[in-house]
C-alpha cells in the first residue's frame, strides 16, 4: 500500500467547512472541538436533534457567542455532525476495500469478508446514519450529499466484487450490483436505518452475516 493511499484524507461531498466556520489552531480550535463534541454527544444520547444550544454550550463549556461565531443556526451544527459522520463511513469503507484488496485471494474469500466487515461499518455508524436518513427527507443539503455517498459506496462493492468477475456466473456486473443491494437492504433492516434504535430487532447479528455472505455467494457462482 503507498504511503499516498494511507494519507489520503477522504472528503465526504458536503465539507464541514460549507456550514461552519472551522478555526486552525489555538484556543478557538479547541472550544470548536468542544461544542462539536457536546452536540454530538446530545445526538447521539438522544437519538435525535431534540436539544438545545444552551444544552451544547453547557456541555461543551463553550459560550453562546462562541456558537453562533462558528455556526450560523442549529440546523448548521446538526449538518456538520452528519458531515463528520459521512466523512468517518467514507475513510471506513476506503480502508475496508483497500484491505480487502490485499487479502482475499477470490470469490470465496472476499464475499464473506465484505458482508462481515461491511456490516460492522454500518454498525458502529447506525445511530447517525438514522439522524442522517431522517433529516435528508426535508434536508437537500443533507439528501444530496448522502445519495452520493451512498452511490460511492456501491460503486465500492461492485468494483471490488468485478475483480472476481470469471467466478461469477452469468452477467457479471448486473449480480455484483444486485448482491450489494441485497446486502444493504438486509443489514439497514435489521439496523433499522431509516427508522429509530427503538424499532431495531432483536437479532442474532452474527449468524446473519454468516447467512447472508453464504447466500449471496451462492447467487453469483450460479449459473445461467
Amino acid at each position: 500500500m503507498s504511503s499516498q493511499s494511507t494519507k489520503r484524507k477522504p472528503r465526504s461531498p458536503l465539507a464541514v467547512e460549507q456550514v461552519g466556520r472551522v478555526p486552525q489552531q489555538g484556543r478557538s480550535k479547541a472550544s470548536y472541538e468542544r461544542m462539536f463534541a457536546a452536540a454530538r454527544t446530545l445526538m447521539l444520547e438522544r437519538g435525535d436533534e431534540e436539544f438545545t444550544l444552551i444544552e451544547v454550550s453547557q456541555r461543551g463549556n463553550v459560550s453562546i457567542g462562541s456558537i453562533y461565531l462558528r455556526f450560523e443556526s442549529k440546523d448548521n451544527l446538526v449538518r456538520a455532525v452528519i458531515c463528520e459522520a459521512l466523512e468517518e463511513i467514507v475513510s471506513a469503507e476506503e480502508a475496508m476495500f483497500e484491505r480487502l484488496a490485499d487479502e482475499a485471494r477470490d470469490l470465496g474469500e472476499f464475499v464473506p469478508r465484505y458482508v462481515n466487515d461491511y456490516a460492522e461499518v454500518l454498525r458502529v455508524n447506525a445511530p447517525l446514519l438514522r439522524l442522517a436518513m431522517r433529516r435528508a427527507a426535508f434536508d437537500p443539503l443533507i439528501s444530496a450529499p448522502g445519495k452520493q455517498v451512498a452511490d460511492r459506496s456501491a460503486a465500492g462493492a461492485n468494483r471490488a466484487m468485478l475483480r472476481f468477475s470469471a467466478e461469477i456466473g452469468g452477467d457479471a456486473a448486473l449480480k455484483a450490483d444486485s448482491v450489494y443491494h441485497i446486502i444493504f437492504a438486509t443489514l439497514a433492516r435489521e439496523l433499522s436505518l431509516g427508522s429509530t434504535a427503538e424499532s431495531a430487532r432483536n437479532y442474532d447479528w452474527e449468524p446473519l452475516k454468516r447467512e447472508l455472505a453464504r447466500m449471496c455467494l451462492a447467487y453469483l457462482r450460479q449459473q445461467p
